[in-house]
């Protein structure tokens, strides 16, 4: 991948190394990005252009579409990497339609037209998903270049973005991490076209929110397992992480419990939240 010249000031130090050790710990990859630059990593990235990691995601759906042919699979990852709209949150909706419902494609074989559908991940055998995080990722778009702390890639889609800041105080420091992400979707927005979950963190601490939340929405993350609260000892960041990203839990999070609003004037995306995910202390209790 050729080298770009990164502006150092957009690089944060503020990430704390746990971060990077609990996507280890439930079973990611986690590659440097001044490693993958040398090129003692390959990543399928052709230049700081691509937010789509095309050659994992290739290898992953066939992988995860065994029986579909190359013409089935090519024709997704065009729909998948094709963006028809200036309009973010219309994107992202589009976006995550295919990745919970598949991808209906439509090709030319042998003078015939095909129909057939693609799906980008595989709940059900874990083992044919590619889970990746990388930190940080340089990502030029236009006359901008940004580096977010780190990026989360499931079967080479770019479904997480993490923020890492240095506080001063508490109610500056989530606030920051969410005019960052703003500035992030104004100036390289085909990163968030694919986007799932936000994340801010700050030292132990972390919140979770959408594309469209208000910076009061990003709130913490209660439960690991969605039935009982953490020991007193687990940190926001490490309950967050391990309640989120687990394989099997993310992808149930995805499809059931990220939602679409739209009116006339936009879209609102949503993270449902049950008491029990949010509020310390509460009696409730839901399975996924």
């Amino acid at each position: 991948m050729p080298v770009a010249r990164v502006p150092v000031a957009s690089r944060r130090e503020a990430i704390a190394p746990s971060l990077l050790t609990w996507f280890e710990v439930i079973g990611y990859t986690v590659l440097l990005e001044p490693n993958i630059a040398l090129g003692k990593h390959q990543i399928g990235r052709n230049s700081y252009s691509d937010v789509v990691l095309y050659q994992r995601l290739h290898s992953a759906l066939q992988k995860i579409n065994p029986t579909k042919s190359d013409e089935a699979i090519a024709a997704a990852i065009h729909q998948v990497t094709y963006t028809g709209s200036s309009d973010l949150p219309k994107n992202n909706y589009c976006f995550h339609k295919l990745l919970t419902n598949g991808v209906e494609v439509e090709y030319l074989y042998n003078e015939e037209i095909v129909h057939d559908k693609v799906w980008l991940i595989d709940p059900y055998n874990l083992l044919n998903n590619d889970w990746l995080a990388i930190h940080p990722l340089s990502v030029v778009e236009g006359s901008y270049t940004h580096c977010p702390d780190v990026v989360v890639f499931i079967n080479g889609l770019p479904l997480a973005v993490i923020v890492s800041i240095q506080p001063t105080d508490e109610q500056s420091t989530f606030k920051e991490g969410y005019q960052q992400i703003q500035t992030y979707c104004q100036q390289i927005p085909k990163l968030f076209s694919y986007n799932t979950f936000l994340i801010i963190t700050y030292g132990s601490r972390a919140r979770i929110g959408t594309l469209t939340s208000d910076w009061e929405e990003f709130l913490p993350w209660r439960t690991i397992d969605g039935e009982d609260f953490p020991a007193k000892s687990a940190t926001e960041l490490e309950v967050l992480i391990q309640g989120i990203f687990d394989k099997r839990r993310f992808f149930e999070l995805v499809k059931h419990f990220v939602v679409f609003e739209s009116n006339e004037i936009k879209i609102t995306k949503k993270l449902l939240r049950r008491p029990f995910c949010t509020i310390p202390n509460s009696n409730k209790t839901f399975n996924y």
